[in-house]
């Protein structure tokens, strides 16, 4: 009987998280969203500079990377289309992209301030100049 209460009380605790699902929205696990605001930023870079371009492998690389981290920490597939194409986070997420470069006294709507800014991380090999190269 003892056993059983054990194998009942190991199983619970095993399955029982995969049942109730992630406790936080993917929004608040930084290791995801900061990754993912270098993503846009990096897009954004590419976008609006055209002496920039974008590492394509690694540009696609890292968004696969983030789907199987949040897969193991327990996000199911349409937990992870929502957070990425919900209006809502990509609205919020431009605001973070905005405030990152005012943070660097740069103006977001200036296209010549975001190629100075792509270039200098390009040149320091940051996390969003590992996912662009110089034309």
């Amino acid at each position: 009987m003892r056993i059983t209460a054990t194998l009942a009380l190991i199983f619970a605790l095993m399955v029982g998280p995969a049942i109730a699902g992630p406790k936080t929205l993917l929004h608040d696990i930084r290791e995801i969203d900061d990754a993912m605001l270098w993503v846009a930023l990096a897009l954004e870079f590419r976008e609006k500079c055209e002496v920039i371009d974008a590492r394509t492998l690694k540009g696609h690389w890292v968004p696969y990377a983030l789907k199987r981290r949040a897969q193991k920490l327990g996000y199911s597939d349409a937990d992870i289309s929502a957070y990425v194409k919900s209006p809502d986070e990509k609205a919020r997420m431009r605001k973070r992209g905005e405030a990152y470069v005012r943070a660097r006294g740069l103006d977001p709507a200036e296209p010549a301030a975001l190629c100075a800014l792509g270039r200098a991380e390009i040149e320091r090999s940051s996390k969003i100049g590992v996912l662009l190269s110089s034309k």
